[in-house]
């Protein structure tokens, strides 16, 4: 739950809890260093240069600091008057459950001219006889006084061994993602040098440093694309809330109370040339990648300056009005905030789900944004104007594009005569309930007929394998008449113009026989939509149907009991053969079905068409690595290169069984 997965994502997360807790020390000011080391054997080590965890012993657990801050959950290390306050929301965890995941942890702190250290083993303070996790580890919470040290000198020094009992075994760090979060923490809190030392491969050991002063300004500048319209804007601005939280009251009880909290907001935007738009957003310095009030607020607030710097602009006719993608065409802008023990929801901390900031933010936009908007300064006036005509020719293009798409309809209406006759198609024109069948063969079209419902679900056969498309050109595409047929029966339009809200159908789903030949014709399927109509795949409108490999038909079912059992997998096939022959439960030679069309419309229906019993797995793709893995994997399953799928053939054939061949 904390740290989101057990692969990459996780391991990633888990380092990132460990060098925020660092840099949460350098916006309050304190060390303007931060060293991050991966070790050859695996583990992460972040050095600070701050006031150090507290080693005192905290009154109420009478334990030491160190040991609260690395056991306790909600216990977070924070300093000054409320030190070890708990609360309910989700802050003071990230030490601990890095913590509880590490098969080792050492914390070494400088602090009162002495070195203080303390070891962990998956969450058990003691201490180790030796080097790296495998060493003999003995029980034993104390704090231990390992040297002495200038009494002005303080800092923190934590490495641990991510438990590898729990992460996957391909889960390994990525020097890319790291390099990336430093340069943005540097950009975000000014005058911080982050140091990475990559030490991992022997012989090709590499520091990075990362050190900006210019702060958001010039990680607005970074990101921006294209020629910029403005100069980078700065709007500042704070404001105090009430938030009603529960704490630890003397009698260690949790108790409401409520807390006055202070909000800065600082942002940073620059409009360019482009149509693309980059909103990147912060809490603390944390990312927010999914956004959360504090983006909510900054759009709402740029609405609102918009509107009422256009109502004295006369740059609107009549009738027009501009809307929030008209004015965030072409903006890089990056958003971030300030607050005590923000509420995120989940602890990976990608959404910010404090309510408060979204009016308060909203405000500092608005006032800040209109002032410029309006402005009578000769050397801002320009800049001001041209970011309004930008989006109200926004918005201008975004009606015309409507009114020709809306055209479009309408002849394509009047041309659904040249739909193809093969097609059967359902009598529904409601989008949630609607389905397209795209099925193999003829023969199992004949079933699928009398199998379905023609309220809602509609059929397309497809005649053998469709062309390969990440092998042809689109005009190869067009001419296939199976990869147009589809193209033409699906409605969404393909590449750039793809739109799944002008689909016919609300789900399509691929239904193959279960047989290689089949996931063959699964796979051609898949990449035509992916290479073509992404965006249905995005939008989660592409499945496959799932149908039965064996059927059990009970010779005497007793009352209640179905006679017909089905399974949908090998391993599962076993375990109901099992389970049966257990009970005595007398039944025929079971059946293997080799295709769809050896089935009767009866067992289709029940199977794999009635949305009551059915079962479908839905093709998903998700951006960033999991898109690029997508694209890498279709290049080198069906593009045009052949030596990685062939490498790919031969290492897959080692893994396989020759007893499951049925030759």
């Amino acid at each position: 739950m904390y740290i989101g997965s057990t692969d990459t994502r996780g391991l990633m997360h888990c380092m990132w809890e460990i060098i925020d807790n660092s840099v949460d020390e350098a916006l309050a000011g304190h060390g303007t260093h931060i060293t991050v080391i991966l070790h050859a054997d695996g583990s992460v080590e972040v050095r600070d240069e701050a006031r150090g965890m507290p080693v005192d012993i905290e009154p109420r657990t009478g334990l030491s600091g160190v040991e609260v801050i690395h056991t306790k959950l909600h216990a977070g290390g924070k300093f000054g008057g409320g030190s070890y306050n708990a609360t309910g929301g989700l802050h003071g965890v990230g030490a601990s459950v890095v913590n509880a995941l590490s098969s080792r942890l050492d914390v070494e702190v400088d602090r009162n001219g002495a070195t203080w250290a303390m070891s962990f083993r998956r969450g058990v303070p003691g201490v180790f006889d030796g080097p790296g996790p495998e060493a003999g580890f003995t029980p034993d919470n104390r704090l231990r006084k390992v040297g002495r040290v200038a009494k002005a000198k303080t800092g923190s020094r934590t490495r641990y061994w991510p438990d590898r009992q729990i992460f996957l075994k391909d889960a390994k760090l990525s020097g890319t993602q790291l390099a990336a979060r430093a340069r943005q923490t540097s950009f975000l809190v000014p005058g911080l040098k982050i140091t990475v030392d990559d030490r991992r491969v022997a012989g090709d050991e590499h520091v990075d440093v990362h050190l900006h002063e210019g702060g958001i300004s010039e990680f607005a500048e970074y990101l921006s694309e294209g020629e910029p319209v403005t100069d980078v804007l700065r709007l500042q601005g704070s404001d105090r809330f009430t938030e009603t939280v529960p704490m630890l009251d003397a009698a260690g009880a949790m108790t409401p109370t409520d807390v006055e909290r202070d909000l800065d907001v600082d942002i940073a935007l620059r409009w360019g040339s482009g149509y693309e738009n980059k909103v990147s957003s912060f809490v603390n310095i944390i990312a927010t990648p999914k956004g959360g009030t504090h983006v909510q607020g900054f759009e709402r607030g740029l609405v609102r300056a918009f509107g009422k710097a256009l109502e004295n602009s006369r740059l609107l006719k009549a009738g027009e009005e501009v809307i929030k993608d008209d004015i965030l065409e072409g903006l890089t802008a990056v958003v971030t905030v300030r607050l005590a023990e923000p509420q995120f929801e989940g602890q990976t901390k990608e959404v910010l789900g404090t309510p408060p900031v979204t009016r308060l933010v909203a405000r500092v936009v608005e006032q800040e944004l209109t002032e410029f908007l309006t402005t009578s300064k000769p050397a801002l006036r320009p800049m001001a104007r041209a970011v309004l005509e930008k989006a109200v020719g926004a918005s201008r293009t975004r009606v015309a594009a409507r009114v020709h798409k809306e055209n479009q309809r309408r002849k394509n209406a009047l041309e659904s005569s040249s739909l193809p006759p093969k097609l059967a198609d359902c009598r529904s024109n409601d989008l949630e309930r609607t389905e397209l069948f795209i099925v193999e063969g003829d023969s199992a079209m004949g079933t699928a007929k009398l199998a379905r419902n023609s309220e809602f679900q509609a059929l397309l056969p497809i005649r053998g394998k469709i062309l390969n498309v990440q092998k042809a050109s689109v005009a190869d595409m067009l001419k296939n008449a199976e990869c147009a047929a589809i193209l033409q029966v699906v409605g969404a339009g393909s590449g750039r113009t793809c739109d799944p809200d002008q689909s016919r159908y609300g789900k399509i789903i691929f239904m193959a026989d279960a047989d290689s030949d089949g996931a063959h014709i699964r796979t051609l399927l898949a990449t035509l939509f992916f290479t073509y109509m992404r965006p249905m795949i995005e939008a989660g409108r592409v499945y496959t149907a799932v149908p039965p490999l064996h059927r059990f038909e009970l010779t005497n079912p007793k009352r209640g009991q179905e006679k017909y059992i089905y399974t949908y997998s090998e391993a599962e096939y076993q375990r109901k053969l099992a389970e049966l022959t257990k009970r005595g439960v007398g039944f025929k030679e079971p059946q293997r079905y080799k295709g769809l069309g050896e089935m009767d419309a009866d067992q289709l229906k029940e199977t794999t068409m009635d949305p009551r019993h059915r079962q479908l797995r839905r093709i998903t793709v998700e951006e960033g690595e999991s898109l690029e893995q997508a694209i890498a994997t279709f290049e080198k399953l069906m593009g045009n290169d052949v030596a990685p799928r062939k490498e790919f053939i031969v290492e897959g054939a080692y893994a396989l069984d020759t007893e499951r061949i049925d030759a």
